[in-house]
Parts: C-alpha cells; sequence; structure tokens
C-alpha cells in the first residue's frame, strides 16, 4: 500500500557483517561461541528500506563499490520497493559496518565507510513536494550541501554524533537523535524541532528546547536495537509528513521501532504505516 509520502534518503549503504553473542566484550577481552550472519545495512539503506515498507514513495541517493557486496545491497533495495537509479558507483569498496550483538540485543559497530565517501549529488534534483532524510555516516560537505539545495521538508538523523554546522541545525526542519547523541551536541537546544528517542522510556520531541509532545515506549524484548532507530527515523518523517499530531506520530513511529527490535535484520519487513497509527 503506497501512501502519500515522498521521500529520498541520502545516505550510507553499507554491507552488515555480525556476531551475535552471548555478551559484549570487555577492552582487550575475547568472546567466543558467535554466531556470524551478513546482511544489507547502513543508516540511510536502512531509513530507505523502512520508509518503502511502510509505503512511502522511496529512492535512495547513495553509493556502493564495483563489487558483489554493492549489487547484493542494491538487489535488497529493490526488493524492499526502493527505487535505486540515483546509487552511484564508485571507485571504493562497498562500505561494510561490523556489529556486535549480544544476548539483551545491545550492540556494538564499527563502519568502514568505503564508497559513502564518494556519495554525492551530481544530476539529482528534488522536488518542492519530496522530503528528504539524511544522516552522518556521509560527509558533512554532503549534509551542508542538502541543507542548502533541498527545496521541502528536510530531516537529519544526527547520527553518530558529530558537531553540527550553524546551517544545517538552522535549515532542518526535523533533528532525529537519541538521548545520548542529544547530550553530545547541545546546539540542538536551538533546533526549530528535535526528536529524541530514550530506547525503553519512549521518545519526546523539542520544539526550540522545550519539550511539545512525548510517547510511550511499547514493552519488548530485543532481539536486536540495530535497526531500530533507523526505522523509528522513517517513521517519524512520514509521519509528521501526513500531518499527525507530533504525539501521534510519534507514537507511530515507537511503534515501528518496537517491531524493528523484533528482528535480528537491520531492514525488518513491516505492515503498512496505517497499522501502527493508534486511535
Amino acid at each position: 500500500m503506497t501512501i502519500d509520502c515522498s521521500l529520498a534518503v541520502v545516505g550510507s549503504i553499507n554491507a552488515d557483517i555480525t556476531a551475535t553473542i552471548s555478551r559484549l566484550p570487555t577492552t582487550g577481552e575475547t568472546v567466543g561461541g558467535g554466531m556470524l550472519t551478513r546482511s544489507p545495512g547502513g543508516k540511510g539503506a536502512n531509513q530507505a528500506a523502512a520508509a518503502a515498507r511502510l509505503g512511502a514513495r522511496t529512492r535512495m541517493i547513495g553509493a556502493v563499490g564495483d563489487d558483489a557486496e554493492g549489487r547484493e545491497m542494491v538487489k535488497a533495495l529493490r526488493a524492499a520497493g526502493v527505487l535505486t537509479e540515483d546509487i552511484a558507483e564508485a571507485d571504493a569498496p562497498t562500505g561494510t559496518a561490523l556489529i556486535m550483538v549480544d544476548a539483551h540485543g545491545e550492540n556494538q559497530i564499527a563502519v568502514c565507510e568505503g564508497a559513502n565517501t564518494e556519495a554525492g549529488l551530481d544530476g539529482v534534483e528534488f522536488a518542492d513536494d519530496e522530503a528528504v532524510l539524511t544522516q552522518l555516516e556521509i560527509s558533512m560537505d554532503l549534509v551542508t550541501e542538502l541543507a542548502a539545495r533541498v527545496p521541502g521538508f528536510f530531516a537529519v538523523n544526527a547520527a553518530p554524533a558529530l558537531p553540527l554546522p550553524a546551517e544545517v541545525v538552522d535549515r532542518a526542519d526535523l533533528i532525529i537523535v537519541n538521548e545520548t547523541e542529544y547530550s553530545l551536541i547541545p546546539q540542538l537546544q536551538e533546533a526549530r524541532l528535535v526528536a529524541v528517542t530514550f530506547g525503553s522510556r519512549g521518545s519526546s520531541l523539542f520544539a526550540r528546547g522545550e519539550q511539545i509532545a512525548f510517547a510511550e515506549a511499547l514493552p519488548r524484548t530485543p532481539v536486536s536495537t540495530v535497526g531500530a532507530g533507523d526505522a523509528f527515523a522513517a517513521a517519524l518523517t512520514i509521519g509528521l509528513r501526513m500531518s499527525l499530531v507530533p504525539e501521534r506520530a510519534l507514537c507511530a513511529a515507537n511503534a515501528v521501532g518496537a517491531a524493528a527490535v523484533m528482528d535480528a535484520a537491520a531492514q525488518p519487513a513491516f505492515d503498512p504505516f496505517e497499522a501502527y497509527l493508534s486511535d
């Protein structure tokens, strides 16, 4: 089912290599008994796949390498319903994320950016009615260029946490972070609209540092939290673009994030967006 929302996701595309282990190792420690899986990932690709599966008309703008991993990542996005014509083929290898997930769904992630550093906007145009969602696994120069070029709704998932140029903070219609990222980027206190996730304690929306909405989290015992934040970001962007009131948009995004933690994949299947709307 397609909903009335067009979304361009500009961001990272990674091959995820995940070790599922009983507990995360401490510094210098080796933990055995793991299970290894390979799957599509990257914050940008995760958000695009989630948005498309929720029913938004979604295209992905990014870069992969001329390698088997890149072809598999593009194939996975197409299977999710994402338009992939704006994915460039770079000289660098496809980006890779090395992930460890413990028995409680907590994770540690190391990212090798690879082709993501070569993502760009050559030949790309944005429509006035097209929302654009980006993250910080691509170059800050590209994020800043988006702030100047996007004519419509512009959302930034400020992860991983990095200082944001003033022109990005001033331009963004929505900035999405978790509570750790919120504490590490003090300039977000001045942002127009910021969504902050608090894990099992729900999520909030802040306008210029003042809370304007809050939604409780749905109780879940997570299998993996790797793709939950990306699913939340996609769903919240869709909800606000559909002109849902802030609290209802947050509730829907929390419900989508809760569905994501019950799947080990970073790009899980979802029901249509309407299924996550509370009465």
